[in-house]
Protein backbone atom coordinates (compact mmCIF):
# COMPACT_ATOMS: atom_id res chain seq x y z
CA UNK A 1 0.00 0.00 0.00
CA UNK A 2 1.20 3.52 -0.78
CA UNK A 3 0.96 5.16 2.64
CA UNK A 4 1.02 8.90 3.25
CA UNK A 5 3.84 10.26 5.40
CA UNK A 6 2.36 12.47 8.12
CA UNK A 7 4.56 14.41 10.55
CA UNK A 8 4.13 15.67 14.09
CA UNK A 9 5.65 16.47 17.45
CA UNK A 10 4.10 13.82 19.73
CA UNK A 11 5.59 15.28 22.88
CA UNK A 12 4.32 18.83 23.39
CA UNK A 13 3.91 19.26 27.16
CA UNK A 14 1.65 22.21 27.91
CA UNK A 15 1.53 23.20 31.60
CA UNK A 16 -1.25 24.65 33.72
CA UNK A 17 0.25 28.15 33.61
CA UNK A 18 0.44 27.95 29.80
CA UNK A 19 -3.16 27.04 29.09
CA UNK A 20 -3.94 30.55 27.82
CA UNK A 21 -1.22 30.01 25.21
CA UNK A 22 -2.90 26.86 23.83
CA UNK A 23 -4.20 28.71 20.72
CA UNK A 24 -0.65 30.00 20.08
CA UNK A 25 0.74 26.46 20.37
CA UNK A 26 -1.95 25.22 18.01
CA UNK A 27 -1.21 27.86 15.37
CA UNK A 28 2.49 26.98 15.53
CA UNK A 29 1.75 23.28 15.05
CA UNK A 30 -0.59 23.93 12.13
CA UNK A 31 2.22 25.83 10.36
CA UNK A 32 4.61 22.89 10.71
CA UNK A 33 2.82 19.58 11.24
CA UNK A 34 0.07 17.38 9.78
CA UNK A 35 -1.63 16.44 13.07
CA UNK A 36 -1.09 16.97 16.78
CA UNK A 37 -1.21 14.72 19.86
CA UNK A 38 -0.96 17.18 22.78
CA UNK A 39 0.34 15.96 26.15
CA UNK A 40 -0.96 18.06 29.06
CA UNK A 41 1.62 18.22 31.87
CA UNK A 42 -0.17 18.09 35.27
CA UNK A 43 2.98 18.59 37.38
CA UNK A 44 4.68 21.53 39.05
CA UNK A 45 7.42 22.20 41.57
CA UNK A 46 5.61 22.13 44.91
CA UNK A 47 7.30 23.96 47.79
CA UNK A 48 7.59 22.07 51.07
CA UNK A 49 7.78 23.32 54.66
CA UNK A 50 11.54 22.91 54.69
CA UNK A 51 11.88 25.01 51.54
CA UNK A 52 12.89 22.24 49.12
CA UNK A 53 10.62 22.18 46.05
CA UNK A 54 9.56 18.73 44.79
CA UNK A 55 7.79 17.83 41.58
CA UNK A 56 4.21 16.81 42.25
CA UNK A 57 0.78 16.84 40.61
CA UNK A 58 -1.50 19.83 40.88
CA UNK A 59 -4.72 19.48 42.83
CA UNK A 60 -7.30 17.30 41.10
CA UNK A 61 -9.81 20.15 40.73
CA UNK A 62 -7.31 22.35 38.91
CA UNK A 63 -6.22 19.47 36.66
CA UNK A 64 -9.83 18.65 35.85
CA UNK A 65 -10.53 22.24 34.84
CA UNK A 66 -7.52 22.26 32.50
CA UNK A 67 -8.49 18.84 31.18
CA UNK A 68 -11.97 20.02 30.25
CA UNK A 69 -10.32 22.87 28.36
CA UNK A 70 -8.10 20.40 26.50
CA UNK A 71 -11.16 18.31 25.59
CA UNK A 72 -13.09 21.28 24.27
CA UNK A 73 -10.12 22.55 22.27
CA UNK A 74 -9.45 19.09 20.79
CA UNK A 75 -13.08 18.68 19.71
CA UNK A 76 -13.03 22.09 18.04
CA UNK A 77 -9.77 21.39 16.22
CA UNK A 78 -11.15 18.14 14.84
CA UNK A 79 -14.44 19.78 13.85
CA UNK A 80 -12.41 22.33 11.90
CA UNK A 81 -10.59 19.52 10.08
CA UNK A 82 -7.18 19.39 11.78
CA UNK A 83 -6.50 15.95 13.36
CA UNK A 84 -5.75 16.40 17.08
CA UNK A 85 -5.45 13.85 19.89
CA UNK A 86 -5.81 14.72 23.55
CA UNK A 87 -3.31 13.30 26.01
CA UNK A 88 -1.42 13.81 29.26
CA UNK A 89 1.83 12.80 30.91
CA UNK A 90 1.84 10.05 33.52
CA UNK A 91 4.78 9.51 35.87
CA UNK A 92 3.45 7.52 38.83
CA UNK A 93 6.01 6.65 41.47
CA UNK A 94 8.88 6.98 38.97
CA UNK A 95 9.51 3.24 39.11
CA UNK A 96 8.34 2.40 35.59
CA UNK A 97 9.41 5.41 33.55
CA UNK A 98 7.45 8.39 32.23
CA UNK A 99 4.71 7.82 29.65
CA UNK A 100 2.43 10.07 27.60
CA UNK A 101 -1.13 8.76 27.44
CA UNK A 102 -3.22 9.52 24.32
CA UNK A 103 -6.88 8.93 23.46
CA UNK A 104 -8.45 8.25 20.08
CA UNK A 105 -11.73 9.82 21.20
CA UNK A 106 -12.03 13.50 22.12
CA UNK A 107 -12.82 12.50 25.66
CA UNK A 108 -11.39 10.37 28.43
CA UNK A 109 -10.39 10.58 32.05
CA UNK A 110 -6.89 11.06 33.39
CA UNK A 111 -5.67 8.20 35.58
CA UNK A 112 -2.69 8.59 37.90
CA UNK A 113 -1.98 5.27 39.66
CA UNK A 114 1.48 4.76 41.11
CA UNK A 115 2.47 1.88 38.81
CA UNK A 116 2.48 1.33 35.04
CA UNK A 117 0.69 -2.03 35.20
CA UNK A 118 -2.21 -0.35 36.97
CA UNK A 119 -2.28 2.39 34.34
CA UNK A 120 -2.42 -0.14 31.49
CA UNK A 121 -5.14 -2.07 33.31
CA UNK A 122 -7.22 1.10 33.83
CA UNK A 123 -7.39 1.59 30.06
CA UNK A 124 -7.58 -2.05 28.98
CA UNK A 125 -9.92 -2.57 26.04
CA UNK A 126 -10.06 1.16 25.26
CA UNK A 127 -8.56 3.09 22.35
CA UNK A 128 -5.82 4.51 24.57
CA UNK A 129 -2.03 4.20 24.29
CA UNK A 130 0.82 5.07 26.67
CA UNK A 131 4.13 5.99 25.04
CA UNK A 132 7.35 5.79 27.13
CA UNK A 133 9.98 8.51 26.75
CA UNK A 134 13.58 9.30 27.80
CA UNK A 135 13.90 5.55 28.36
CA UNK A 136 17.59 5.31 29.16
CA UNK A 137 17.66 7.02 32.55
CA UNK A 138 18.30 5.17 35.80
CA UNK A 139 15.92 2.28 36.61
CA UNK A 140 13.66 3.26 39.49
CA UNK A 141 14.40 6.94 38.88
CA UNK A 142 12.15 7.65 35.90
CA UNK A 143 13.98 5.37 33.43
CA UNK A 144 11.94 2.77 31.53
CA UNK A 145 11.14 -0.43 33.43
CA UNK A 146 10.98 -3.16 30.80
CA UNK A 147 9.92 -5.68 33.47
CA UNK A 148 6.46 -4.12 33.50
CA UNK A 149 6.05 -3.29 29.79
CA UNK A 150 2.76 -3.97 27.97
CA UNK A 151 3.29 -3.92 24.20
CA UNK A 152 -0.43 -3.60 23.49
CA UNK A 153 -0.77 -0.46 25.61
CA UNK A 154 2.61 0.91 24.48
CA UNK A 155 3.10 -0.10 20.81
CA UNK A 156 6.12 2.19 20.33
CA UNK A 157 8.64 4.17 22.36
CA UNK A 158 10.42 7.51 22.09
CA UNK A 159 13.95 6.70 20.96
CA UNK A 160 15.10 10.34 20.68
CA UNK A 161 14.05 13.76 22.02
CA UNK A 162 15.52 16.94 23.48
CA UNK A 163 16.98 14.62 26.14
CA UNK A 164 19.06 12.81 23.51
CA UNK A 165 19.03 9.22 22.29
CA UNK A 166 17.73 6.30 24.35
CA UNK A 167 18.49 3.75 21.65
CA UNK A 168 21.55 2.42 23.48
CA UNK A 169 24.19 3.64 25.93
CA UNK A 170 27.17 3.85 23.57
CA UNK A 171 25.86 5.72 20.54
CA UNK A 172 27.06 9.21 19.57
CA UNK A 173 23.84 11.09 20.42
CA UNK A 174 24.24 11.36 24.18
CA UNK A 175 21.80 12.27 26.97
CA UNK A 176 23.81 15.01 28.68
CA UNK A 177 21.48 17.98 28.43
CA UNK A 178 19.21 17.33 31.42
CA UNK A 179 21.89 17.18 34.08
CA UNK A 180 19.41 16.61 36.90
CA UNK A 181 18.22 13.35 35.28
CA UNK A 182 21.74 11.96 35.31
CA UNK A 183 23.65 10.14 32.55
CA UNK A 184 22.02 7.37 30.56
CA UNK A 185 22.45 3.72 31.48
CA UNK A 186 22.32 0.60 29.33
CA UNK A 187 19.76 -1.15 31.53
CA UNK A 188 16.76 0.79 30.29
CA UNK A 189 17.52 1.55 26.64
CA UNK A 190 15.24 0.87 23.68
CA UNK A 191 17.50 -1.98 22.59
CA UNK A 192 16.94 -3.72 25.93
CA UNK A 193 13.22 -3.75 25.20
CA UNK A 194 13.86 -5.49 21.89
CA UNK A 195 16.25 -7.90 23.62
CA UNK A 196 13.36 -8.85 25.92
CA UNK A 197 11.37 -9.88 22.85
CA UNK A 198 8.89 -7.01 22.92
CA UNK A 199 7.37 -5.88 19.66
CA UNK A 200 7.87 -2.16 20.12
CA UNK A 201 8.25 0.48 17.44
CA UNK A 202 10.00 3.85 17.60
CA UNK A 203 9.37 7.56 17.28
CA UNK A 204 11.33 10.72 18.00
CA UNK A 205 9.58 13.64 19.68
CA UNK A 206 10.57 16.93 21.21
CA UNK A 207 9.70 16.76 24.91
CA UNK A 208 9.00 20.45 24.34
CA UNK A 209 7.68 22.51 27.24
CA UNK A 210 7.54 26.02 25.79
CA UNK A 211 7.33 25.80 21.98
CA UNK A 212 5.82 22.80 20.18
CA UNK A 213 7.46 21.31 17.12
CA UNK A 214 11.04 22.40 17.84
CA UNK A 215 13.10 21.36 14.81
CA UNK A 216 16.28 20.66 16.76
CA UNK A 217 14.54 18.28 19.18
CA UNK A 218 13.26 15.69 16.70
CA UNK A 219 9.91 14.66 15.28
CA UNK A 220 8.02 11.58 14.18
CA UNK A 221 6.40 10.31 11.01
CA UNK A 222 3.49 7.92 10.68
CA UNK A 223 2.60 5.91 7.58
CA UNK A 224 -1.17 6.26 7.32
CA UNK A 225 -3.71 5.43 4.62
CA UNK A 226 -5.11 8.95 4.82
CA UNK A 227 -4.86 12.00 7.13
CA UNK A 228 -7.84 11.10 9.35
CA UNK A 229 -7.63 10.42 13.07
CA UNK A 230 -8.75 6.85 12.57
CA UNK A 231 -6.10 6.14 9.92
CA UNK A 232 -3.40 7.78 12.04
CA UNK A 233 -4.48 5.72 15.05
CA UNK A 234 -4.28 2.56 12.93
CA UNK A 235 -0.67 3.51 12.14
CA UNK A 236 -0.02 4.02 15.87
CA UNK A 237 -1.28 0.63 17.01
CA UNK A 238 0.42 -1.17 14.12
CA UNK A 239 3.76 0.61 14.74
CA UNK A 240 4.02 2.17 11.27
CA UNK A 241 6.15 4.92 12.76
CA UNK A 242 9.66 6.26 12.61
CA UNK A 243 11.63 9.14 14.07
CA UNK A 244 14.19 11.72 12.96
CA UNK A 245 16.65 13.67 15.08
CA UNK A 246 16.12 16.93 13.16
CA UNK A 247 15.30 17.13 9.45
CA UNK A 248 12.59 15.15 7.69
CA UNK A 249 14.43 12.23 6.17
CA UNK A 250 11.90 10.29 4.12
CA UNK A 251 12.01 6.50 4.59
CA UNK A 252 10.10 3.69 2.90
CA UNK A 253 11.11 0.31 4.31
CA UNK A 254 9.61 -3.17 3.87
CA UNK A 255 10.51 -6.78 4.60
CA UNK A 256 8.68 -9.20 2.31
CA UNK A 257 6.55 -6.20 1.29
CA UNK A 258 5.47 -5.67 4.91
CA UNK A 259 6.11 -2.08 6.11
CA UNK A 260 7.97 -1.04 9.25
CA UNK A 261 6.28 -2.16 12.45
CA UNK A 262 4.76 -5.24 10.84
CA UNK A 263 5.24 -8.96 11.32
CA UNK A 264 6.31 -11.55 8.74
CA UNK A 265 6.94 -15.26 8.61
CA UNK A 266 9.80 -16.77 6.63
CA UNK A 267 11.23 -20.12 5.64
CA UNK A 268 14.74 -18.76 6.10
CA UNK A 269 15.06 -15.85 3.67
CA UNK A 270 13.54 -12.38 3.61
CA UNK A 271 13.37 -9.69 0.97
CA UNK A 272 14.57 -6.33 2.37
CA UNK A 273 13.83 -3.17 0.42
CA UNK A 274 14.10 0.50 1.27
CA UNK A 275 14.12 3.92 -0.33
CA UNK A 276 15.60 6.85 1.56
CA UNK A 277 15.33 10.48 0.51
CA UNK A 278 17.49 12.54 2.79
CA UNK A 279 17.67 16.28 3.38
CA UNK A 280 21.43 16.38 2.78
CA UNK A 281 24.03 13.82 1.74
CA UNK A 282 23.32 10.37 3.21
CA UNK A 283 26.43 8.83 4.71
CA UNK A 284 25.30 5.30 5.53
CA UNK A 285 22.28 3.16 6.30
CA UNK A 286 22.61 0.41 8.86
CA UNK A 287 20.39 -2.67 8.71
CA UNK A 288 20.21 -3.93 12.28
CA UNK A 289 19.22 -7.47 13.08
CA UNK A 290 18.42 -7.90 16.76
CA UNK A 291 20.33 -4.66 17.55
CA UNK A 292 23.49 -5.81 15.73
CA UNK A 293 24.52 -4.36 12.38
CA UNK A 294 23.69 -7.03 9.80
CA UNK A 295 24.73 -4.95 6.84
CA UNK A 296 25.95 -1.38 6.35
CA UNK A 297 24.98 0.30 3.12
CA UNK A 298 27.67 2.95 2.57
CA UNK A 299 26.46 5.80 0.39
CA UNK A 300 29.36 8.21 0.86
CA UNK A 301 31.80 7.73 -1.97
CA UNK A 302 29.18 6.59 -4.49
CA UNK A 303 28.16 9.96 -5.93
CA UNK A 304 30.85 12.60 -5.35
CA UNK A 305 32.78 12.11 -8.61
CA UNK A 306 29.74 12.17 -10.89
CA UNK A 307 29.81 15.20 -13.23
CA UNK A 308 26.94 17.67 -12.85
CA UNK A 309 25.77 19.21 -16.09
CA UNK A 310 22.53 20.76 -17.29
CA UNK A 311 19.40 20.77 -15.16
CA UNK A 312 19.96 19.10 -11.78
CA UNK A 313 18.12 18.70 -8.49
CA UNK A 314 19.76 19.64 -5.21
CA UNK A 315 19.05 20.60 -1.60
CA UNK A 316 20.62 23.16 0.69
CA UNK A 317 19.85 24.64 4.09
CA UNK A 318 19.54 28.33 4.95
CA UNK A 319 20.03 29.34 8.61
CA UNK A 320 19.44 32.79 10.09
CA UNK A 321 20.49 33.97 13.55
CA UNK A 322 23.53 34.24 15.81
CA UNK A 323 24.04 37.91 16.71
CA UNK A 324 25.15 40.13 19.61
CA UNK A 325 26.24 38.88 23.00
CA UNK A 326 23.33 39.92 25.21
CA UNK A 327 25.75 40.55 28.08
CA UNK A 328 27.28 43.31 25.96
CA UNK A 329 24.16 44.46 24.08
CA UNK A 330 21.40 43.80 26.58
CA UNK A 331 18.48 44.81 24.35
CA UNK A 332 19.56 42.71 21.36
CA UNK A 333 17.73 39.51 22.26
CA UNK A 334 15.52 39.29 19.16
CA UNK A 335 15.73 40.14 15.47
CA UNK A 336 13.12 40.19 12.70
CA UNK A 337 14.26 39.15 9.24
CA UNK A 338 12.59 39.61 5.85
CA UNK A 339 13.87 37.52 2.97
CA UNK A 340 13.19 35.69 -0.24
CA UNK A 341 14.75 33.05 -2.46
CA UNK A 342 14.26 33.29 -6.23
CA UNK A 343 15.39 30.39 -8.42
CA UNK A 344 16.02 30.25 -12.15
CA UNK A 345 14.16 26.97 -12.38
CA UNK A 346 11.75 25.26 -10.00
CA UNK A 347 11.45 25.28 -6.23
CA UNK A 348 10.46 21.67 -5.52
CA UNK A 349 10.19 21.73 -1.74
CA UNK A 350 10.60 23.87 1.35
CA UNK A 351 11.15 22.23 4.75
CA UNK A 352 10.65 24.48 7.77
CA UNK A 353 13.56 24.27 10.22
CA UNK A 354 11.79 26.26 12.93
CA UNK A 355 12.54 26.34 16.64
CA UNK A 356 10.44 29.20 17.94
CA UNK A 357 7.47 31.45 17.27
CA UNK A 358 7.48 34.27 14.76
CA UNK A 359 8.18 32.36 11.54
CA UNK A 360 6.11 32.64 8.36
CA UNK A 361 6.23 31.89 4.67
CA UNK A 362 4.52 34.91 3.14
CA UNK A 363 4.64 33.76 -0.49
CA UNK A 364 5.37 30.43 -2.11
CA UNK A 365 5.44 29.99 -5.88
CA UNK A 366 7.04 27.49 -8.24
CA UNK A 367 10.19 29.59 -8.39
CA UNK A 368 10.08 31.80 -5.30
CA UNK A 369 9.74 31.70 -1.52
CA UNK A 370 9.26 34.87 0.55
CA UNK A 371 9.60 34.63 4.33
CA UNK A 372 9.45 36.59 7.55
CA UNK A 373 11.53 35.18 10.41
CA UNK A 374 12.31 35.94 14.05
CA UNK A 375 15.47 34.78 15.80
CA UNK A 376 16.25 34.95 19.51
CA UNK A 377 19.45 35.30 21.48
CA UNK A 378 18.25 33.46 24.58
CA UNK A 379 16.47 30.31 25.61
CA UNK A 380 12.81 30.14 24.66
CA UNK A 381 11.77 29.66 28.26
CA UNK A 382 12.88 30.28 31.80
CA UNK A 383 11.75 26.81 32.87
CA UNK A 384 14.34 24.52 34.36
CA UNK A 385 13.30 21.93 31.77
CA UNK A 386 13.36 24.43 28.91
CA UNK A 387 15.40 24.06 25.75
CA UNK A 388 18.98 25.12 25.43
CA UNK A 389 19.77 28.34 23.57
CA UNK A 390 18.20 28.32 20.14
CA UNK A 391 19.85 30.77 17.80
CA UNK A 392 18.86 29.85 14.26
CA UNK A 393 15.74 29.54 12.15
CA UNK A 394 15.57 28.58 8.51
CA UNK A 395 14.64 26.22 5.72
CA UNK A 396 15.85 23.32 3.64
CA UNK A 397 15.17 24.09 -0.02
CA UNK A 398 14.97 21.54 -2.82
CA UNK A 399 15.64 23.14 -6.19
CA UNK A 400 15.64 22.06 -9.82
CA UNK A 401 17.85 24.37 -11.87
CA UNK A 402 20.74 24.43 -14.28
CA UNK A 403 24.07 23.64 -12.66
CA UNK A 404 25.45 26.87 -14.14
CA UNK A 405 22.56 29.08 -13.05
CA UNK A 406 22.40 31.54 -10.14
CA UNK A 407 19.87 31.77 -7.33
CA UNK A 408 18.98 35.11 -5.81
CA UNK A 409 18.72 35.33 -2.03
CA UNK A 410 17.47 38.60 -0.60
CA UNK A 411 17.91 39.34 3.12
CA UNK A 412 16.53 42.55 4.64
CA UNK A 413 16.48 44.23 1.25
CA UNK A 414 20.02 43.32 0.20
CA UNK A 415 20.59 40.90 -2.67
CA UNK A 416 23.03 37.97 -2.48
CA UNK A 417 23.51 36.08 -5.76
CA UNK A 418 24.24 32.38 -5.17
CA UNK A 419 25.92 30.55 -8.02
CA UNK A 420 24.76 26.94 -7.99
CA UNK A 421 28.25 25.59 -8.70
CA UNK A 422 29.62 27.56 -5.75
CA UNK A 423 26.85 26.17 -3.52
CA UNK A 424 27.74 22.64 -4.60
CA UNK A 425 31.35 23.32 -3.60
CA UNK A 426 31.02 24.85 -0.13
CA UNK A 427 28.87 26.48 2.51
CA UNK A 428 29.00 30.23 3.02
CA UNK A 429 28.50 32.50 6.05
CA UNK A 430 27.55 36.16 5.64
CA UNK A 431 27.62 38.73 8.44
CA UNK A 432 25.41 41.81 8.49
CA UNK A 433 28.42 44.12 8.80
CA UNK A 434 26.65 47.45 8.33
CA UNK A 435 24.16 46.59 11.07
CA UNK A 436 26.75 45.53 13.66
CA UNK A 437 29.03 48.48 12.96
CA UNK A 438 26.16 50.91 13.49
CA UNK A 439 25.11 49.08 16.67
CA UNK A 440 28.68 49.30 18.00
CA UNK A 441 28.93 53.00 17.15
CA UNK A 442 25.60 53.84 18.80
CA UNK A 443 26.42 51.84 21.94
CA UNK A 444 30.17 52.38 22.40
CA UNK A 445 31.20 55.15 20.05
CA UNK A 446 34.03 54.93 17.52
CA UNK A 447 35.79 51.69 18.45
CA UNK A 448 39.00 50.55 16.78
CA UNK A 449 40.77 47.24 17.13
CA UNK A 450 43.49 45.41 15.22
CA UNK A 451 41.14 42.52 14.42
CA UNK A 452 37.41 42.23 13.81
CA UNK A 453 36.37 40.30 16.95
CA UNK A 454 34.18 43.05 18.47
CA UNK A 455 32.12 43.16 15.27
CA UNK A 456 32.23 39.58 13.98
CA UNK A 457 31.38 38.11 17.38
CA UNK A 458 28.31 40.35 17.70
CA UNK A 459 27.07 40.34 14.12
CA UNK A 460 23.84 38.76 13.03
CA UNK A 461 24.70 36.19 10.38
CA UNK A 462 23.14 33.83 7.94
CA UNK A 463 24.59 30.60 6.65
CA UNK A 464 23.93 29.13 3.23
CA UNK A 465 24.74 25.46 3.62
CA UNK A 466 26.56 23.40 1.04
CA UNK A 467 24.21 22.15 -1.68
CA UNK A 468 23.91 18.40 -2.27
CA UNK A 469 22.81 16.89 -5.58
CA UNK A 470 19.98 14.40 -5.76
CA UNK A 471 22.36 11.46 -6.10
CA UNK A 472 23.71 12.25 -2.62
CA UNK A 473 20.41 12.09 -0.78
CA UNK A 474 18.47 9.41 -2.70
CA UNK A 475 19.27 5.79 -1.81
CA UNK A 476 17.54 2.66 -3.11
CA UNK A 477 18.31 -0.84 -1.77
CA UNK A 478 16.88 -4.28 -2.47
CA UNK A 479 18.42 -7.53 -1.28
CA UNK A 480 17.55 -10.93 0.16
CA UNK A 481 18.87 -11.72 3.64
CA UNK A 482 19.08 -15.06 5.44
CA UNK A 483 16.85 -15.11 8.51
CA UNK A 484 16.80 -18.61 9.98
CA UNK A 485 15.83 -17.59 13.52
CA UNK A 486 13.14 -15.33 14.95
CA UNK A 487 14.23 -11.73 15.26
CA UNK A 488 13.71 -8.18 14.13
CA UNK A 489 15.12 -6.01 11.37
CA UNK A 490 15.23 -2.21 11.50
CA UNK A 491 17.08 0.70 9.90
CA UNK A 492 19.30 3.40 11.36
CA UNK A 493 20.14 6.16 8.90
CA UNK A 494 22.95 8.71 9.20
CA UNK A 495 23.51 11.80 7.10
CA UNK A 496 26.93 13.43 6.76
CA UNK A 497 25.66 16.42 8.75
CA UNK A 498 24.82 14.19 11.74
CA UNK A 499 21.05 14.02 11.27
CA UNK A 500 19.68 10.56 11.97
CA UNK A 501 16.53 8.52 11.45
CA UNK A 502 15.32 5.30 13.07
CA UNK A 503 12.59 3.01 11.75
CA UNK A 504 10.35 0.73 13.72
CA UNK A 505 11.47 -2.88 13.24
CA UNK A 506 9.81 -5.55 11.18
CA UNK A 507 9.40 -8.60 13.42
CA UNK A 508 10.29 -11.89 11.75
CA UNK A 509 9.16 -15.38 12.72
CA UNK A 510 11.21 -18.18 11.14
CA UNK A 511 9.70 -21.53 10.27
CA UNK A 512 10.62 -24.19 12.79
Amino acid sequence: MNYKKLWTDMHSNIHHDQMEALPLWFEQIKKEMDFWPIAYYPFYMRPTECGLAVEDRYDDALIEKDWEGIKAFTRKANEEGFPMFMGYEWQGAGLDGDHNVFFLADEGEQKHPMRYQELAEEFKGQAVIGIPHHLAYQPGSRGKNWDTHDEQFSPFAEIYSSHGSSENDDGPLTMNRHVHMGPRTGETTYEKGLDRGYKVGVIAAGDNHSVPGVFEHGSMCVLAENPTKEAIWDAFVNRRTYGVSQSRIEVDYTVNDVPMGGEVKTDGEVDVEFHVKGTAAVDRIEILRDNIVEEMVIHSGTWEREPLQGVIRFKFRLELGWGPDVRVYKDQWMKHWAGSLKVDGRLLGVEKCWNNYGQDITRLDDDRCDFSMTTYQSTATGKWMGPSNVTTEGFIFEVEADADSTLLLTIDGKEYPLAVRELLDSSRVVALWDEVRELTRQTWGDVTHYRDDPWWHNAYKFRVGKAYPEASYEVHYHKKLRMERDGNLRLRIWQKNGDAAWTSPVFVTAAK
